[in-house]
């Protein structure tokens, strides 16, 4: 019996299964839609991206000549954005959709000529697509600036799991705040490590789960400030856990804070809502679209005096966090499971790849 052709193909960079949102968003979509018996085929290149070099652009480039006419694609924007020429010179016989979690351009820490670069590189890679899922509204109103008509844009934001809510540390511990993220400075620890120091008279631990070797020079500095500032027994950095003990941290945390500059959508702050646990973030990006004003105290990306206000008003009263928490337990019967966010994406494809010629 001759196999079913996929429903469509999914072009990574690298393997799928890292452990960072993006990554983890695509590979969930997979795994639902195998569950509801939808195959997709899914393709990881290799090479450097976003700021391709020539192993990902002939990466890229035989995985599109390996398709066959007429078949959809979706490539992750973090592989399409930066090989603008690839996409075009497979454009005419693929149907070809863009993922993108966040615009390359709006990523933290870049020069403002790598900024117009990406800016320039993507817009032009968006040309020569059918159309783009983005993984939330903000991003969705982000790619006007791109030149994206809005009936080719489709929203299709992460689901979550179903999950027990959090309980906090154990009677008689400090109040345990939890963040979880790679160390990167688009993520902001460096700030969370500067206004835990000033609270230091204030009784606290602090668990930072996340990659410390996806961006090892910016780790390195962050870990040397804890050492430099005394906190090393307060400030615990286990590294990229596995989901049983991610779900540890998340069942014995007060209070979730991650001051992110900026997110296409923010999964950890979703995930830390679903267990009903106060928030402590930015206003960078679609941050206010993912977390609601009722959960958590947002401040603007980038202000350290606004982020120990923030942890010391909830520190010293355990009545507002209280409150907070109350709303993250409100918001999480709101949040999508991944099987209808899964089914959604296919639509997506399905609508995009389905009528009308290129954006």
């Amino acid at each position: 019996m001759t196999a079913a052709p996929p429903a469509f193909h999914l072009i990574v960079p690298g393997p799928l299964d890292q452990r960072t949102g993006g990554y983890l968003y695509d590979a969930r979509i997979v795994s639902e839609l195998a569950a509801l018996d939808t195959l997709v085929q899914v393709h990881s290149i290799p090479g450097r991206f976003p700021d391709a070099d020539d192993l990902a652009r002939s990466g890229l480039d035989r995985a599109l000549a390996a398709i066959a006419d007429g078949s959809s694609v979706v490539i992750d924007g973090l592989a399409s954005g930066g090989l603008p020429d690839v996409v075009a010179s497979h454009a005419d016989r693929l149907a070809i959709v863009a993922l993108v979690h966040h615009p390359l351009a709006d990523e933290t820490g870049q020069t403002s000529a790598q900024t117009e670069y990406f800016f320039a590189s993507e817009r032009d890679a968006l040309r020569h697509v059918r159309g783009a899922i983005v993984t939330s509204p903000f991003t969705a109103r982000r790619l006007a600036d791109f030149d994206v008509p809005e009936g080719r844009i489709h929203v299709v934001e992460p689901g979550t799991d179903p999950t027990s809510v959090a309980v906090g540390p154990p009677d008689g511990d400090a109040p345990r705040l939890v963040c979880v993220a790679s160390l990167s400075p688009r993520k902001g620890h460096d700030l969370l490590v500067e206004a835990l120091a000033r609270l230091r008279a204030l009784e606290w631990s602090c668990v930072c789960a996340g990659s410390t070797t996806r961006d090892e020079d910016f780790a390195g500095e962050v870990l040397a400030e804890v050492e430099r500032l005394g906190l090393r027994d307060r400030i615990h950095f286990p590294g990229e856990l596995e989901t049983d003990d991610i779900e540890e941290v998340y069942r014995t945390a007060s209070l979730f804070v991650l001051p992110s500059h900026y997110e296409g959508y923010g999964m950890a702050y979703a995930e830390a809502l679903a267990r009903g646990i106060p928030v402590v973030g930015t206003t960078g990006g679609a941050i206010p679209d993912t977390v609601p004003s009722y959960a958590a105290i947002l401040i603007p990306p980038g202000d350290v005096d606004a982020l120990t206000e923030a942890l010391e008003s909830l520190l010293v009263a355990p009545d507002r966090c209280e409150t907070l928490a109350e709303g993250a337990r409100m918001h999480a019967e709101s949040l999508p499971g991944w099987a209808t966010q899964a089914e959604r994406f296919r639509v997506a494809v399905d609508v995009l790849t389905a009528r009308g010629p290129r954006v």
